[in-house]
């Protein structure tokens, strides 16, 4: 799939093993999820255009570049919150949006809850966030959210995501790009990521 895009580096591995450990206190996992969503962060940014601009340096003048597009940053609550400021950390001046979406647990749909979009004009580009990309359901309402809201560049950052779950939604919707950090092959009855993490909003947020 040429959109899906999965992080080679040894030090993301090294940082995945230490998120996947079960006995990772919830300070330290919070701490390593920050990290690996900056290794998301740089990759998907890459794709931002820039226009030209002229600054002096206290040696000389010189033209340098600055990032054109007006971004958004969509973390999906409650567990996307986590990966908000190392993305913020790379693009300062983005704007942030909250979308309230949660997993019906009998049906492993998503239930959208909060959207105040249709009070802002539409961004030229956005990053979805959501640790977790197990069925895609959340994320590809989000997706469709942000295409009906007028969004045409859309990217999605996952620390793990299912190859079920990833290879369906890049079939859906081709023109978005996907970002993560592993792709596991085995979703388990209750839709959940194998070997995967456990529940990252409770592993965040200490509610286990």
């Amino acid at each position: 799939m040429k959109n899906i895009f999965c992080v080679s580096h040894p030090l993301c591995d090294h940082h995945l093993t230490e998120l996947r450990e079960r006995s990772t206190r919830p300070s330290d996992f919070r701490a390593i999820a920050s990290r690996l969503t900056s290794f998301l962060a740089l990759e998907s940014t890459s794709i931002l255009t820039t226009s030209e601009c002229p600054i002096e340096t206290p040696v000389a003048g010189m033209v340098g570049a600055k990032v054109k597009e007006r971004i958004g940053v969509f973390p999906i609550l409650r567990a996307g919150l986590a990966m908000v400021d190392p993305m913020l950390d790379v693009i300062p001046d983005a704007q942030v949006f909250h979308l309230g979406m949660y997993r019906d647990e009998e049906t492993a749909t998503p239930v959208e809850y909060y959207n105040k979009l249709a009070e802002f004009d539409p961004v030229e580009i956005g990053f979805i966030l959501d640790p977790m990309l197990a069925t895609g359901g959340s994320i590809e309402l989000t997706i469709s959210v942000l295409k009906r809201w007028g969004v045409t560049r859309i990217s999605v950052l996952s620390l793990i995501s299912s190859k079920e779950g990833i290879e369906r939604l890049s079939k859906l919707h081709p023109d978005v790009r996907f970002h993560t950090c592993a792709i596991d092959s085995v979703l388990n009855s209750k839709k959940y990521i194998v070997p995967g993490l456990g529940d990252a909003g409770d592993r965040l947020f200490n509610t286990l």
